[in-house]
């Protein structure tokens, strides 16, 4: 959920005459503790289900510009709420800005809708193969809003982008999740042999790339957003337990997950070429979020709890390979 409320704290510099609104959709991750940081921020941000018409604010007059942003393993488990929302509820957000004439609607994508990668890497132009259900439905969503931009010529945009990582990111993410373990002592359930490819950018480098593309950005157009280099998943736990200074005995091999893409790399020169390039490397990012969820304990200890730790037992306790 990080991505939402840091796209709020960001605050779209430059667009003064822009009042922004964030469509945030309850799947999993939402937690208010986190809405209460930023509320002296000037932004609105709302909380409802993007699959019920007519309960849009901007459909009220609040907001001009939409960004929609909406996991895997959750919906592997159960893919209905995310066909919902990200299809349906894009098409109800679609519907909404073309009637009220929003003066911007950006989509927030994922790399995943590439599938996997086993050479060079993905550009926006490339042929769509997602490999599970999440991908699969955030392609339909790219299709979708590309469709409304020729079609009904809603101003639209979309980005492409890597994982994210940084603050407020709800601890069963892989990285606050094996941040958060590593801390408490715990297991760090890793997927398989540990050597799938992943690209993890600092969320406000994400952020600043989505305000490059609403400054710069041509309508109907997509922009991949990552810093261009992959990292193993087994050295990216290691990292964390260096920087934490735990023990790489911690590290647990899990079951691998059906149909868990190998590798993901995308093309990012197109958004370069609007003048974005990312301020962090992965190694300062992922020092920053380290040292805030050691920092900030508070806010993740009581999420780990009920809900959360029912699921964390169906997604890897049956899972276990090695320890």
């Amino acid at each position: 959920m990080n991505l939402d409320y840091s796209l709020g704290y960001r605050e779209f510099e430059g667009h003064s005459s822009w009042r922004s609104a964030y469509s945030i959709n309850i799947v999993s991750s939402y937690d208010p503790r986190t809405e209460c940081q930023y509320n002296e921020r000037e932004y609105d941000g709302f909380v409802y289900d993007l699959t019920v018409e007519g309960t849009h604010n901007f459909a009220a007059g609040i907001g001009n510009i939409v960004v929609h942003n909406t996991h895997v393993d959750r919906s592997i488990m159960d893919a209905d709420a995310f066909i919902k929302t990200d299809v349906y509820g894009t098409y109800v957000l679609l519907e909404a800005a073309k009637r009220f004439g929003l003066e911007r609607y950006h989509q927030v994508g994922t790399d995943e809708v590439y599938g996997w990668v086993a050479e060079g890497s993905s550009s926006e132009d490339d042929r769509l193969l997602p490999r599970s259900p999440y991908a699969a439905s955030k392609a339909g969503a790219d299709l979708l809003i590309y469709a409304y931009y020729v079609t009904h010529h809603v101003p639209v945009t979309l980005t492409r982008g890597a994982n994210n990582i940084g603050p407020y990111q709800y601890p069963e993410k892989v990285v606050p999740l094996f941040i958060t373990h590593a801390i408490e002592d715990l297991p760090l359930p890793l997927y398989g042999d540990g050597r799938q490819q992943r690209d993890y950018q600092f969320v406000f480098d994400h952020c600043e790339a989505i305000d490059v593309v609403l400054h710069h950005g041509k309508l109907g157009e997509t922009y991949n957003v990552g810093t261009g280099r992959e990292i193993y998943n087994i050295d990216m736990a290691r990292l964390i337990l260096q920087l934490v200074d735990k023990p790489e005995s911690l590290i647990q091999h899990v079951q691998d997950r059906p149909g868990h893409d190998r590798r993901y790399s995308l093309d990012v020169s197109k958004l370069r070429a609007l003048g974005w390039e990312p301020a962090h490397s992965f190694e300062e990012a992922l020092e920053k979020t380290v040292r805030w969820y050691v920092s900030n304990e508070w806010w993740w200890r009581k999420l780990k709890s009920g809900e959360y730790r029912e699921y964390y037992n169906k997604q890897y306790a049956a899972r276990v390979v090695s320890k």
